[in-house]
């Protein structure tokens, strides 16, 4: 007898479908998998055979040969031992009502029958949305949001017998997943601080917040202890809520890297050290898994002191910050990862770190200094929109008349102008991310201004990306000040912003 259910197959984070064709014949017993099966697939025949014996079915007797198709396509991990258990019982015709090819099925067995999660289990869901699947049976995982979607119906199931008893029409009590927490709470109950804490820096605070706004990558410059890891730990505090999606999206690339995502909705903050290879950054291995630059996909990549990492690494993140994505590719899979972020960057100005410094005095030389720049090469540089240089606080002055102001409301008034920016675009995208075509269709620059403009890079030698990048910032600064059209103030305060003008405390 021959029979065949759909399940889900990744490639990284893209989904395809897959068939489980399962033939069983009377001969001498025999169990095989075939189809580009690792290790943990051609296991699922130990599984799968304690779970049917534990529902009282026999395979004594039977020649069996399970084929996952497409054959070309790599099987990793336990995903496919429900399907193959579904498969099964049809082929021997222990269950009658045979699903259709819009019904899928994913999850790992365990030897008494139960259904348990598995690694990718959000990727899958994904994939099986776009791909038009109409019915799924998933492991029940209550550390996974509420999973909604149109045109989708979601069955969470414990055990083979829920699944069995399900397709056979009978009354079964399924589990129900929880759903995702509100943005207030998520917020409260974050690791993140909040901007309040923060004594002085008030340019640096309302510099972040342009690049909160739009999207912007920031670069740090300043002597030891001057406040640059502070800034960038509370920077998170002032973003928008990821949306439901975007959660989903986030929570998938944190499952294929096995690591917990906790604060759900919360933007998420990574921050290696300098010392971490390229591949941990970019992402990668045998069977590439998603870097450091993915899972702060819709947040936040800090590189605390960036002119110790390796310059390969750092050239290595020029790719992504322009396109979003990263492709890896490797002799086994080519796999395609989201990296969306925005990256904070933070470095000394000298090896020693106090060059320029009113109160210490700097041991380095003109040459030291130099190639202590030069880590960061001018490609990587010029992807920056906002260059800063921070000071040490003056605690007598910052103390006298400090209006500080929570991450809450400065988070309202980045919302409103990233709302500002997706009615302007048709979409949800920012003013540093989207295309430049699309850009200058939307903002109405005067002459006057183009050539102002034109004037001030000309005289700093800077190239059309910095041109690009000021008139970006212009356009994020018009929308926190509600304006339709990018003034001259705005133009100014992106010319700041882009050459790095020193930070005042008050």
């Amino acid at each position: 007898m021959w029979a065949k259910v759909t399940s889900i197959g990744l490639k990284g984070m893209e989904g395809y479908r897959m068939n489980v064709e399962v033939g069983t014949y009377v001969g001498n017993d025999s169990f095989k998998i075939v189809g580009l099966p690792d290790m943990a697939v051609k296991e699922a025949k130990e599984r799968i055979h304690a779970a049917i014996r534990s529902l009282g079915y026999t395979l004594i007797g039977q020649k069996i040969t399970i084929n996952l198709s497409p054959a070309d396509q790599k099987k990793m991990g336990a995903m496919f031992d429900l399907p193959m258990a579904i498969a099964l019982l049809l082929s021997l015709r222990e269950l009658e009502a045979a699903p259709s090819e819009n019904i899928a099925f994913f999850g790992a067995l365990s030897l008494d029958g139960a259904v348990q999660s598995v690694e990718g289990l959000l990727p899958a869901v994904l994939a099986a949305k776009n791909l038009g699947i109409r019915r799924i049976y998933m492991p029940y995982d209550e550390k996974l949001p509420l999973l909604d979607f149109l045109d989708l119906e979601m069955i969470y199931v414990k055990s083979l017998q829920d699944v069995i008893g399900h397709l056979s029409g009978q009354r079964v009590n399924l589990p129900q997943s929880k759903y995702i927490k509100k943005t207030e709470d998520t917020y409260a109950s974050s690791e993140y601080f909040d901007f309040q804490q923060i004594i002085g820096h008030i340019d640096a605070k309302y510099a972040l917040e342009v690049a909160a706004a739009g999207e912007h990558h920031v670069l740090m410059t300043g002597p030891p202890g001057c406040g640059k890891s502070l800034l960038a730990s509370r920077f998170p505090s002032i973003l928008p809520a990821l949306s439901k999606e975007a959660v989903l999206e986030v929570m998938s690339l944190y499952q294929l890297s096995r690591i917990s995502y906790r604060q759900i909705g919360v933007p998420p903050f990574r921050s290696p050290h300098h010392s971490a290879s390229g591949v941990s950054i970019i992402g990668g291995g045998q069977y590439p898994k998603p870097g450091e630059i993915s899972l702060a996909h819709r947040g936040v990549l800090f590189l605390d002191e960036i002119g110790e990492f390796s310059k390969k690494t750092l050239d290595m993140l020029r790719q992504p910050l322009e396109d979003g994505v990263i492709t890896i590719s490797r002799t086994n899979a080519v796999n395609t990862y989201p990296a969306s972020f925005i990256l904070i960057a933070a470095m000394n100005p000298c090896p020693c770190g106090y060059s320029g410094s009113n109160t210490h005095y700097c041991t380095c030389s003109p040459k030291q200094i130099q190639f202590y720049q030069n880590k960061l090469s001018g490609p990587l540089r010029d992807r920056f929109d906002i260059q800063l240089m921070i000071s040490p606080v003056d605690f007598d002055l910052a103390n006298m008349g400090d209006m500080r102001e929570s991450s809450n409301t400065i988070r309202r008034r980045v919302e409103e102008a990233r709302e500002r920016q997706y009615d302007r675009y048709g979409k949800e995208i920012c003013n540093g991310r989207v295309p430049y075509e699309v850009l200058m269709k939307n903002i109405a620059l005067k002459m006057e201004q183009q050539n102002s403009i034109q004037k001030y890079l000309m005289k700093k030698g800077w190239s059309n990306r910095a041109h690009i990048k000021i008139l970006r910032l212009a356009r994020t600064i018009s929308d926190l000040q509600a304006n339709p059209n990018i003034t001259d103030q705005s133009i100014i305060q992106a010319l700041k912003l882009h050459s790095g003008p020193s930070s005042k405390h008050r």
